[in-house]
């Protein structure tokens, strides 16, 4: 079945957010008086807020020590603390062949859907002024489940007016892969093949990606 739409990931696809999330986090760990490192800090890559939030308090030794409104407190601080951060992004943190790929498969009539579980995704979208380079945007604020469940791509197929099996999906996250093949769709990699699998693809970023060539070997 020929490919119709192209659904991206943001974090670490488009854009890396990365070292935000980490400055909050680590920000929030020396609050709590331990120190949370840049290795412990790969525990929390695709997933949730308030699991990475549970991870982090494991690290310092404090799970099952806060109730859950003073949780919430700290990942809403978190997340203020993160917003500062991004809110001073711009073009220059589009990573390399991002615009190109999104460009490429929107040439070919493919439809170009934002699949990410990010809250903050129109605040970064608009800084770097990638909105419309998107046919359809869905983001952590219109679902109500985390990836590896598939919400946020079926979704976005459904708004594209495209079936699952039409579609391929771009994740650096091994959530975000087993979201994409648990909605039958394709799985394109971005990363390392020794920390993902169950993809249909890998690359090292969108700069290895050729559009026409993607929907040629499907």
């Amino acid at each position: 079945m020929p490919i119709k739409a192209a659904i991206f990931d943001l974090d670490g696809v488009i854009v890396d957010t990365a070292k935000y999330h980490y400055m909050a986090w680590r920000r929030l760990a020396e609050e709590l008086g331990f120190v949370f490192t840049e290795k412990d800090n790969e525990r929390l890559k695709g997933v949730s807020r308030m699991r990475s939030l549970e991870i982090l308090l494991e690290v310092g030794g404090l799970a099952d020590r806060f109730t859950a409104e003073e949780m919430a407190a700290m990942a809403a601080r978190k997340n203020e603390w993160y917003v500062q951060y991004i809110s001073g992004m711009d073009e220059s943190e589009i990573l390399e062949g991002a615009v190109e790929c999104l460009a490429g498969f929107r040439a070919l009539g493919v439809k170009t859907v934002l699949g990410s579980a990010s809250k903050n995704a129109m605040l970064i979208l608009n800084n770097l002024r990638l909105v419309p380079y998107f046919d359809v945007i869905i983001d952590g604020t219109r679902v109500t489940k985390a990836k590896p469940d598939p919400e946020v791509f079926l979704l976005g197929a459904k708004e594209a007016g495209v079936k699952p099996e039409e579609c391929v999906v771009f994740e650096d996250a091994q959530a975000g892969i087993d979201a994409a093949k648990s909605a039958g769709m394709k799985a394109v990699a971005i990363g390392r093949p020794d920390e993902l699998h169950g993809y249909d693809r890998i690359f090292r970023g969108l700069y290895e990606v050729k559009p026409r060539e993607i929907l040629e070997q499907d």
